[in-house]
């Protein structure tokens, strides 16, 4: 019995650090590095929102777009989510877009139990096929890219962050109000 219970100690300890290993609890800016070899574009994607609607990147073309990608199961990501709600409240009336895309495998079911305990007004789209994951390289969570009016990303995050200050409120605020 005691052998039991140690090889089911090891078991959960393998599987806690596989789920956060997908998660990175750093929170440096970086520059874009992976959408785009030869330029800054942002990849154009459609994905069905929490609705059941389809969503597509291109319809925001004249706003200043913050994409997420996220999952329910990474920390850092549910840690940022109320700064992002802040910021998306504060702005969204002077075209600020936020995109918070779920990399959940069990989709709008995972998503929706999530919502459920912690209800957020800015637009989740479901990526269960890792559609835009792949298109602009990401492999950790939360990464966000900051996509300014004209479609090109300006800036890379990799890991959770403050929307509500620092450098990037600054920069979003710049390209919302000049």
């Amino acid at each position: 019995m005691g052998r039991f219970k140690i090889n089911i100690f090891w078991i959960v300890i393998l599987i806690t650090l596989l789920l956060s290993a997908g998660c990175d609890n750093s929170t440096p800016e970086q520059p874009l590095k992976t959408v785009s070899s030869e330029s800054k574009v942002a990849p154009d994607f459609t994905l069905m929102n929490m609705q059941g609607e389809p969503v597509s990147l291109s319809q925001y073309r004249g706003k200043v777009v913050i994409l997420n990608l996220w999952a329910t199961w990474c920390p850092p990501c549910r840690e940022e989510m109320p700064s992002m709600e802040g910021l998306y409240q504060k702005y969204k009336d002077q075209g600020l877009v936020i995109l918070a895309v779920s990399a959940d495998e069990n989709g709008k079911k995972a998503v929706s139990q999530f919502l459920q305990r912690t209800p957020y007004s800015f637009p989740i789209l479901l990526d269960s096929d890792s559609v835009v994951q792949n298109a602009y390289g990401v492999f950790r969570f939360p990464e966000s890219f900051i996509i300014d009016r004209n479609g090109i990303v300006i800036k890379k995050i990799i890991g959770g962050h403050n929307w509500m200050s620092g450098s990037t409120f600054e920069m979003i605020n710049f390209l919302l109000n000049g």
